[in-house]
């Protein structure tokens, strides 16, 4: 089954009179339950994909499909609503708030879209957080953490909703290597518990080898598609 499809996508900005394309005619799928990476070099245009199919932004021309749903068409409102029903967010710079608690952090999404009674919320949130091995630092603040430990934080914070869709932008980009291959690793036990799609972006070689389906980008044309290994 698949969860996403992009056909003949092309988002280009206009600065005054010149106008810069940052993908070019971008066509792909991506099946349910697979773990899949967006590679290339800085610039290559992986941010502007991932915010595409997040519903962050619109594409200029070309259709998007993502969940059995034309996001390419989507109100702000309706996009509003579509990503906080389907699709978690991990970013490299993890984006906790500081003032928060693990615990808080990781509810907040539950508070702001699901409003989901609070004994529903706290066993999510007891489920996620035991999940990514961090029920013994709930009532830590983010500053008290590690970059791994930040990271992992992120990745509860992004299933806490039940997505079908995990959306990473670099995330393993602050970390050292021996923790991002954990890190990666975690979000591909989290794909297998949990029956959430991922779709990260890197470039770095050794993650992007950790993908089972990859997407390389390169000044906003899709080079190669390699297919599940």
């Amino acid at each position: 089954m698949i969860l996403i499809t992009a056909e003949q996508i092309t988002k280009s900005y206009r600065l005054g009179d010149i106008e810069s394309v940052a993908l070019k005619d971008i066509s792909f799928s991506v099946e349910v339950g697979a773990f899949a990476a967006i590679v290339g070099p800085s610039g290559s245009g992986k941010s502007t994909l991932l915010n595409l199919i997040g519903c962050l932004d619109h594409p200029t021309a070309g259709k998007l499909v993502v969940c059995n749903t034309d996001v390419s068409s989507l109100s702000r409102t309706g996009s509003a609503k579509f990503r906080g029903e389907n699709i978690g967010f991990i970013f490299q710079d993890f984006n906790l708030i500081p003032v928060l608690t693990v615990f808080e952090n990781i509810e907040y999404p539950l508070l702001m879209v699901r409003k989901w009674p609070v004994e529903k919320r706290r066993e999510r949130v007891i489920q996620v957080l035991a999940s990514v091995g961090m029920t013994d630092h709930a009532d830590k603040k983010p500053d008290q953490l590690s970059g791994g430990q930040k990271q992992r934080v992120a990745i509860a914070r992004a299933l806490v909703g039940e997505p079908k869709l995990v959306l990473a932008d670099e995330p393993t980009a602050n970390l050292d290597h021996d923790t991002a291959y954990r890190i990666i690793n975690l979000m591909k036990r989290m794909r297998d518990n949990f029956g959430t799609t991922f779709l990260f972006s890197t470039h770095d070689p050794k993650i992007m080898q950790e993908a089972e389906q990859t997407f390389m980008l390169e000044d906003g044309h899709l080079s190669v598609n390699r297919g599940d290994v």
